[in-house]
């Protein structure tokens, strides 16, 4: 369950609150009680995508760019 606190409380206590975050809590920032802001850990980001990394595992039919039959067109017409 998240923690709330002020705005006050947050900025005298931000370096605290971070190092709670750090450790996966969550914590929420409220104005008057009511609630602005979430402080959240940050996942950790995604690897690089690298160019052709999928060369030769993906396969079009020769029909690829052909129109679709008209059956299969009647059932997005519905």
């Amino acid at each position: 369950m998240p923690v709330q606190v002020n705005i006050h409380e947050a900025k005298t206590h931000f370096s605290k609150l971070l190092a709670r975050v750090k450790a996966g809590e969550e914590i929420i920032i409220a104005k008057a009680g009511r609630p602005v802001a979430r402080l959240v850990p940050v996942s950790e980001q995604p690897r690089k995508r690298v160019p052709g990394s999928a060369k030769g595992k993906v396969a079009f039919t020769p029909d690829f760019n052909e129109p679709l039959p008209e059956s299969v067109l009647e059932t997005f017409a519905k």
